[in-house]
């Protein structure tokens, strides 16, 4: 495979670190929170202490200061860990970005600390029952009253939903009938009045993501929550989406590529008609292909986090990145089950896990067929 070139000693140093968190931390308990459809709220206290959380934060307001290259660290780590419980991505590398790239010196300075310890856990609330993936349709409202905003609507499938402190909420604050001058975004704190939340969502697989959907009745927030200008909610949007975009492929291949290390081992362990299956042509042929294309994916994705290391990522190849490497995921992950036999349909194999935990791939952070259309849009 093709030596990656993103990463120093440092880095190494930063994953070693990440790694044994998710093995002696994440992973032990892993069975326990999907029966409780969410993890521990201790689990973020350790992490926030291990300064494992909003990493790229600036030191003043409790991060590392660091580059997206360590946020990768995180998020290969916990793929290859197997785990799709803990929402720190989301929290660290989305909900806090908005905060630090559109918010006030207030406003940092009241979240990001919190963010960064652990303490408050953040989620940002875009997808509403009816619009899916067009956020120019949301219907939740944040009507001016004096000095605040009377919030009304519902969101759906909110990733550290019901674990939430804090969420970034999509709202119309305007009706110019033009939808992506109209919409805004607001800072909820969970305690406030006539704001609720439903149970965890019972989900075929991420079992232990606390997803649920978000209730808002007449929710008075300040005009002082509010990031960024009104009305600019879209524009802000879209400036992170590529990123948000690329998160899903960092998680694709590595997520791929553990499910083929586990098939790997399998393979060469389990015997048919007397010879282990790695050794049968069509299980070669098999692992081979899976090798290749995985391979081919990962200088990609690469190349990717070296241009948004830059700030130089399109949104054509970040859509290119999610919806190609998600689907490859699904193939790869297919054909490991299928290599593992009966035993690849079990909960007790990894393979089976991750079967199930990475279908939500090819659909959150808009659809691979809206990724499509991205695409067709730059040619």
């Amino acid at each position: 495979m093709i030596p990656r070139t993103l990463f120093n000693a440092e880095h190494d140093d930063f994953r070693k670190t990440v790694r044994r968190f998710f093995e002696t931390e994440v992973v032990p308990n892993r069975e326990a929170w999907e029966e409780q459809q969410h993890v521990d709220r201790k689990i973020w206290n350790k992490a926030g202490e291990l300064g494992l959380l909003c990493v790229t934060m600036p030191e003043e307001f409790g991060g590392l200061g660091v580059d997206r290259s360590y946020s990768v660290i995180l998020m290969e780590e916990q793929s290859y860990s197997g785990d799709s419980g803990t929402g720190f991505s989301l929290h660290s590398d989305i909900v806090a970005n908005y905060i630090n790239n559109f918010g006030s010196k207030e406003q940092k300075a009241q979240w990001l600390p919190k963010m960064a310890s652990g303490e408050i856990i953040g989620a940002i609330a875009m997808t509403e029952p009816g619009t899916g993936s067009d956020l120019q349709a949301v219907k939740t409202t944040a009507v001016a009253d004096g000095d605040d905003y009377v919030l009304n609507g519902s969101k759906i499938f909110i990733t550290n939903g019901y674990l939430s402190d804090v969420v970034v909420v999509v709202a119309r604050t305007g009706n110019s009938g033009e939808g992506s001058k109209d919409i805004s975004l607001l800072l909820v704190e969970a305690d406030r009045a006539g704001f609720t939340k439903g149970k965890p969502l019972k989900k075929v697989g991420m079992k232990a993501q606390d997803t649920c959907e978000l209730f808002f009745e007449n929710v008075r927030v300040p005009k002082a929550n509010r990031l960024g200008m009104e009305g600019m909610g879209f524009i802000m949007l879209m400036k992170e989406l590529a990123w948000e975009r690329l998160m899903i492929a960092i998680t694709s291949v590595a997520g791929a590529e553990a499910a083929l290390k586990h098939t790997l081992e399998y393979t060469r362990s389990r015997k048919v008609f007397g010879k282990p299956v790695a050794t049968f042509q069509n299980t070669r042929f098999k692992l081979a292909e899976m090798k290749a294309e995985l391979s081919i994916a990962r200088v990609y994705v690469d190349k990717c986090i070296e241009m948004q290391l830059k700030n130089k990522l399109g949104v054509d190849d970040a859509a290119t990145a999610k919806y190609w490497t998600s689907d490859l995921m699904g193939k790869v992950i297919d054909e490991c089950v299928q290599l593992h036999g009966g035993y690849g349909y079990m909960l007790e194999y990894p393979i089976a896990r991750a079967w199930i935990d990475s279908r939500a791939q090819r659909i959150y952070g808009g659809t691979n067929e809206i990724m499509k259309e991205l695409i067709a849009r730059t040619m």
